[in-house]
């Protein structure tokens, strides 16, 4: 906010036109106090990490360690590996699972449909999860899985901040 106040007394500065910010099911909190202003001021969010540093792929779950996971290559990120944030995981794995969809897309597909959403920072290190990526921007979301996301979000809120 500063920084478009001074963009309005100082002509020469730029307007403020993208914030990038961490947003994914286990770190929502951009919504809490960013998403009013972004909306507001057509501020969009380029959102990263939008997995959790591959969490919300399921590749971490039941303590699973891929040998060239970023998580196992950095156990210092360590973000998105708390207790809270492993049962939040657990619980998107399951409502995805119910409802018969990955939940990359899943994960993907709800930060794709969110407003204030300029563009989805994904990542892959292969053909085959860049694909998976590329596809959730097809992927619609129905009634019973956002219910199910809020469900899960009202009882562990932003467990990754």
């Amino acid at each position: 906010m500063r920084f478009l106040e001074e963009s309005k007394v100082h002509a020469s500065l730029p307007r403020v036109s993208t914030i990038q910010n961490p947003y994914n099911l286990l770190n929502r909190l951009f919504e809490v106090g960013n998403a009013e202003v972004s909306h507001r001021e057509k501020i969009g969010l380029l959102a990263y990490s939008p997995l959790g540093f591959g969490t919300l792929t399921g590749k971490y779950l039941g303590g699973m360690q891929p040998a060239t996971a970023r998580i196992t290559l950095f156990p210092q990120y360590d973000r998105y590996s708390s207790e809270t944030a492993i049962r939040a995981t657990e619980k998107y794995h399951k409502l995805a699972q119910d409802n018969d969809i990955s939940m990359t897309q899943m994960a993907l597909a709800f930060v794709n449909s969110r407003p204030f959403l300029t563009s989805n920072i994904i990542g892959a290190t292969s053909m085959k999860q860049l694909q998976e990526n590329i596809a959730s921007i097809d992927t619609k979301l129905s009634d019973a899985v956002l219910q199910g996301i809020e469900a899960i979000h009202n009882e562990i809120p932003n467990p990754s901040p």
